[in-house]
């Protein structure tokens, strides 16, 4: 075996020790995170779907932590540079069988051990041109994203400001309409008055209609003064 041994390795770790799954399950998951930079380790195991994802990622950022704090070191210069899964004790248990026989079951355990070192100065710089690359796309993406939902919403607006001034010329006019509809039907129709125009000389004459006027108002006051007569005449008859 050439190399040193796992625990001479440099760099700062951390354990978990006695862990309630086999180290098989474990090892799954630190096979997909060893020899990544801290940040990468992170994200692969934020979106890995297995149980182990999630205490593995605890035991990271225990490594981190302590790298931070005992070792004084940048986090974002840290990487995977050591990461096992080793057995742990096994309890025994047993199931009933059938004709009185008894199953084995082995509740395994696992030590888990992440090991964190400082990527070298050509490495880190390479890691760094990339995140400011994948930060400038990512920067670009987001303002065109911005500057998208933006047209959208003044396109939507836009939309709903026409129709709004649509709706309201549209009751205007009904409005408008409403109240013709009602002058029309204030109006007296005058067409059922049919005049006929009769021409001056064949007007009767206004002195003759006078005159019969007046005859017939005579004749009125005479008819009503003859019983005054009579009463008289019978008067004088008397005495």
């Amino acid at each position: 075996m050439t190399g040193p041994k796992l625990n001479e390795r440099p760099g700062t770790r951390a354990t978990l020790r006695g862990y309630h799954m086999s180290a098989s399950k474990a090892r799954v998951v630190l096979n997909i995170i060893r020899g990544e930079d801290v940040t990468s380790a992170q994200e692969i195991l934020t979106g890995t779907n297995r149980e182990a994802a999630d205490v593995i990622a605890k035991v990271l950022a225990s490594a981190v932590a302590n790298a931070v704090t005992n070792d004084a070191m940048q986090a974002d210069e840290l990487f995977v540079s050591a990461a096992y899964a080793d057995e742990g004790i096994t309890m025994k248990r047993f199931t009933p069988r059938a004709r009185g026989r008894a199953g084995k079951i082995r509740k395994r355990s696992c030590h888990i051990t992440i090991i964190v070192s400082r990527l070298d100065d050509e490495r880190l710089e390479t890691l760094r041109n990339a995140r400011s690359a994948q930060a400038a796309v990512s920067r670009t993406r987001r303002v065109a994203s911005s500057r998208r939902r933006a047209d959208q919403q003044a396109s939507l607006n836009k939309r709903e400001t026409a129709a709004a001034e649509a709706a309201e010329n549209e009751a205007i006019e009904a409005a408008a309409n409403e109240n013709a509809d009602n002058d029309d039907a204030d109006e007296t129709d005058l067409s059922e008055f049919d005049t006929v125009d009769t021409p001056l000389e064949d007007l009767p004459d206004l002195d003759v209609i006078e005159g019969e006027s007046a005859e017939s108002d005579d004749a009125t006051d005479d008819a009503a003064e003859e019983p005054g007569d009579d009463a008289d005449s019978n008067d004088e008859e008397t005495k």
